[in-house]
């Protein structure tokens, strides 16, 4: 549920009363010497009242109140005194009321470092938020440059990304009253990176909290009609739970177990994506009705689950040991669900003491700060941190990127979830969900994956586009003088799954010669193109530069060649551009100008009513592919692709009957018919081999007929699928190609 803010102790004069405030803050942190803080408040309060002398006006929200309650979230994570007095102070900083110079000053270097990382985090909200009016990052090297020394920064000292997490909690619990395009672009920001963050951090109630009030903004309708039924039945619910806490507290106190049973409160958010994900309803959900027990040791958690087991009847699949096996942001408890007391549903978490420390503070836990020094740093404070040494690896491995992409590749890195694996010698290596052998290869180092040309899991060889799991040891087999496959760069193949090596093989392509990228460019895009029975005789790519943001067409062969323009892309422009009428077509005896009538044939025919189209059986024509029509004499119009060698002899002979067509808007919900020639040296199990690839496809098979040549050992297979458009179908004959043994896959010739 939301967390609502602590009124600020106030004096009978209606100021805050800052001794008072003091004093709530010293009763949960140990401070060093109060007077700083206590000086830093009075110096933040001075800023607010000096400012608005100046300005002849008061500002919304004083930067004084702001740093008061970004310094309350602190005190409740324990972090130290230095953090507390830069949160004070950060706010009249950013809203340029004082200055780091004087900052530095008066309360030392090391306050106003902290300030400055903070400041340079903004630079997130200007990557996710594009659209942000505020000019003030609006170069793109600088937005790197900021990403970076952020990055750095944060490595460094974990108490900038706290202060940061402070500052962004108050911003969401204070925009109540701000207005909705405000309040969704806050939230949107807040949830996409911050609520996050704070998941990878293990600050289980800060999450929670920026979770829930993000919904609150983003989904209003459901975050109100989900509260609503919590509050319809809470004092029922309220009673339930003081029952059977109290029957489980008794029973572990008869059984020499200290404990501490409480009610464990729901956050809507939570309860929403359950149903989302299980597609249950709200009364369908088992943990509506929640307990926690905190119990001394690790051997009282078991103990403590048997009796729980025992005084109510388990509900089967509905229990978790991550004591055994923690997330990977550290978290461990045992979560189990029970049919309690009245028949009703139970959800039951038990943990230790220290165990809920880490759940609720995450690396506060784990960061204990002395005066003048960074803190001590343990394993699991290393391990929760490791990723941002990660991302900020790739930057280097990027070079050139654009901002767009590496923000991408920044919120994969808060927001993907990791598998770790072994080494052949045992080391543990952590990655990406999704990653491949080939994704480890290049964690190791850049060169063995450069010559990676195989890999071993668990000992048995596998593709390289296999999805590792967590404890999957792997072996990679290299090959002296191997470079990076162009394939490797193509998503539908699946060899690469993480951003960082993706980028590397990238970087790898662009430091090769120009005009072997040219070449090579050239020669994928003619192999795409013929692979889908296109000429590339038909195509002035100097007519695509402007969209793929280049100025020559040899630009867009380069960059296809080094792997920055996907051919997929440039093929799918190619279509679109090709689709579109070329010439007006004057209207001949035979048409009658009518409405756009669609047909079951997904193609629509432009000033024709109640007429039969079908596709032709020469070319089968399929979607998202130019097309041409052609008035028959019996039949209707026939559809042909314009490629098609019949539709080009009968334009020559009866130009007057082909006319312009289009596929219909959502036409790729049907499927249409397809033949495709595959060329490959013969061998046992081909067939089944290549029916599988289209089996895993979902295409369905129409028709096969095979031919083998004895002589020269080749098989050759003419095979009619169904596909639903042109991606799918080069999709399908990539795939192909990669098979063992196969020459090439082709779609027949128009």
């Amino acid at each position: 549920m939301v967390k609502v803010r602590e009124d600020y102790p106030m004096t009978a004069d209606g100021a805050v009363d800052l001794e008072l405030w003091l004093q709530r803050i010293a009763a949960r942190v140990e401070l060093q010497n109060p007077d700083v803080l206590r000086q830093a408040c009075l110096f933040a309060k001075e800023a607010d009242e000096v400012y608005d002398r100046e300005h002849l006006w008061s500002t919304r929200i004083s930067s004084f109140l702001t740093g008061l309650a970004m310094a309350d979230i602190l005190a409740d994570l324990k972090l130290d005194q230095e953090s507390l007095v830069a949160a004070v102070l950060y706010r009249a900083v950013r809203e340029e009321k004082t200055t780091l110079e004087i900052i530095a000053r008066v309360f030392g270097r090391d306050t106003a470092q902290l300030i400055d990382g903070v400041l340079k985090m903004a630079t997130i909200s200007q990557l996710i938020n594009p659209n942000s009016h505020n000019q003030k990052f609006s170069q793109s090297q600088q937005q790197l440059d900021n990403v970076r020394k952020m990055l750095v920064s944060m490595i460094d000292d974990v108490r900038i990304a706290l202060i940061k997490l402070a500052e962004r909690t108050f911003a969401i619990r204070e925009l109540k009253d701000a207005n909705p395009e405000r309040q969704r672009r806050v939230a949107r920001e807040i949830f996409d990176i911050y609520a996050p963050l704070a998941h990878r951090l293990g600050i289980g109630h800060i999450k929670w909290e920026l979770e829930d009030l993000s919904f609150r903004y983003l989904e209003p309708e459901a975050y109100k009609h989900i509260a609503r039924l919590l509050d319809e039945k809470r004092l029922q619910r309220d009673e339930y739970i003081h029952n059977v806490t109290k029957t489980l507290r008794d029973t572990l106190a008869h059984a020499d177990i200290q404990a501490e049973v409480s009610g464990r409160a729901k956050h809507i958010y939570s309860i929403w994506r359950k149903m989302q994900r299980k597609k249950l309803s709200f009364h369908e959900l088992y943990d509506i009705r929640a307990v926690r027990v905190l119990v001394p040791s690790v051997k009282d958690c078991y103990a403590a689950l048997g009796i729980v087991h025992s005084l109510w009847k388990h509900i089967p699949k509905e229990f978790d040991d991550y004591i055994a096996t923690p997330k990977e942001n550290g978290y461990r408890s045992l979560h189990t669900a029970v049919i309690g007391p009245e028949g009703k549903a139970l959800e039951v978490q038990i943990r230790t003491n220290n165990m809920h420390e880490e759940a609720e503070l995450g690396v506060c836990a784990h960061w204990v700060y002395k005066e003048g020094t960074k803190g001590n740093k343990d394993a699991g404070y290393e391990s929760k941190i490791a990723w941002l040494r990660q991302v900020l690896e790739w930057q280097d491995d990027m070079g050139e990127t654009q901002v767009d992409e590496f923000a991408d590749q920044l919120s994969q890195a808060i927001r993907y979830e990791r598998v770790y694996v072994f080494t052949k010698d045992g080391h543990v290596i952590d990655l990406q969900a999704g990653a491949t052998p080939l994704d480890f290869a290049y964690s190791i180092h850049t060169q063995i994956g450069h010559g990676c040309r195989g890999a071993k899991v668990n000992g048995r060889i596998v593709p390289l586009t296999y999805k590792l799991q967590t404890s999957d040891q792997v072996e990679i087999l290299t090959q002296k003088g191997a470079t990076p496959s162009r394939d490797w760069l193509l998503p539908s193949l699946g060899y690469l799954g993480t951003s960082r090596a993706q980028a590397k093989v990238k970087q790898w392509f662009k430091q090769q010669d120009r005009e072997n990228n040219i070449t090579a460019g050239r020669e994928i895009l003619e192999k795409e193109l013929s692979r889908l029975a296109l000429n590339m005789k038909m195509v002035n790519l100097q007519d695509y530069a402007a969209r793929f943001n280049v100025k020559h067409s040899d630009d867009i062969l380069a960059g296809i060649g080094a792997g920055d323009i996907r051919p997929a892309h440039i093929v799918n422009a190619i279509a679109e551009k090709l689709t579109q009428p070329q010439v007006e077509v004057q209207p001949q005896e035979v048409i009658r100008p009518s409405r756009v009538k669609p047909n079951k044939s997904g193609v629509v025919v432009e000033g024709i009513d109640n007429i039969l189209i079908h596709l032709a059986n020469c070319c089968h024509p399929v979607y998202g592919e130019p097309i041409m029509g052609f008035i028959t004499h019996n039949r209707g119009v026939s559809v042909h692709s314009r490629s098609c060698a019949e539709l080009l002899r009968l334009q020559s002979e009866e130009s007057e009957r082909v006319i312009e067509v289009q596929w219909q808007q959502g036409a790729t919900s049907s499927v249409q018919s397809v033949n495709i020639m595959v060329k490959a040296w013969d061998r046992t199990g081909l067939l089944r081999d290549i029916t599988a690839v289209l089996a895993n496809e979902h295409v369905n098979v129409t028709g096969v007929n095979t031919q083998s040549n004895k002589q020269d050992g080749t098989a050759q297979m003419q095979i009619t699928v169904e596909v639903s458009g042109v991606e799918q179908l080069a999709k399908v004959l990539q795939k192909i190609e990669q098979q063992p043994n196969v020459i090439l896959a082709r779609r027949m010739g128009l």
